[in-house]
């Protein structure tokens, strides 16, 4: 039977192709965002009822439970969690609204949080271990200027992935954290063209990295192969946080 994994924010971006390269490796994946994108309703008429979307806040947890249940009920328990979802917002912390700063907060940690909870609720029914990934980001190890809030979140992300790892290791739950340094997706779009020359200077591997960067990784850490590893936070920076 193939195995099932949740992957939040899968309709653009590393998101999207992480949920192809899943179908690809020959598992079934369930898939929300707020919106299907572009590219999303071809990949589901080309998965061949391998792959389901459902609308969904990740940051509102009503909606989050409801895709999680329609999940299950499609696919079956799941094998994996990839908490992918998130959202980025530049500004100097003392001049950036609150109201934006909560957002950050519900959307990359506290959504994230309560799709591990929903989703380990149903992999603690069922004996045979699972594998949860939560994509946190160079930026919690590093830090940048005009991106503190983000950085608490991501940090955050990657505290969680260590104490979770603890909990539920022993039935065979592994749980890491993948934190990509600057990707080429359309989360970086809104960094200038000098801070983007600046970023590929200061990465000793001289660009900028891809999706196809990361997802090999987290293919791996879903497989039977990483069954050892837990309670990490892998990065893939190309060098510029060493």
């Amino acid at each position: 039977m193939k195995r099932h994994v949740i992957v939040t924010g899968g309709s653009r971006g590393l998101g999207l192709a992480i949920v192809t390269a899943l179908l690809d490796a020959g598992y079934r994946v369930s898939t929300c965002s707020r919106t299907q994108g572009d590219a999303l309703p071809a990949l589901l008429e080309r998965a061949g009822g391998d792959l389901f979307w459902q609308q969904a806040d990740i940051g509102d947890s009503d909606s989050t439970d409801r895709f999680i249940q329609a999940a299950v009920a499609r696919f079956g328990v799941p094998w994996g969690l990839v908490n992918n979802a998130g959202i980025a917002r530049d500004g100097i912390l003392a001049t950036l609204p609150l109201v934006e700063v909560d957002r950050l907060i519900q959307t990359n940690l506290t959504g994230s949080i309560q799709m591990a909870r929903g989703v380990l609720r149903q992999m603690l029914g069922r004996a045979g271990g699972g594998r949860i990934i939560n994509i946190s980001s160079i930026i919690g190890q590093r830090g940048y200027t005009g991106l503190a809030a983000y950085a608490a979140t991501k940090a955050g992300l990657d505290g969680l992935t260590r104490a979770l790892a603890r909990e539920v290791g022993r039935r065979q739950i592994t749980v890491n954290s993948v934190a990509p340094g600057y990707l080429d997706t359309e989360m970086s779009g809104t960094l200038s063209a000098g801070q983007r020359e600046q970023i590929v200077r200061r990465t000793p591997l001289g660009r900028l990295g891809t999706a196809a960067d990361v997802v090999p990784l987290i293919l791996f850490l879903l497989g039977d192969a990483a069954g050892f590893i837990t309670g990490q936070t892998l990065t893939v920076d190309g060098g510029i946080g060493c």
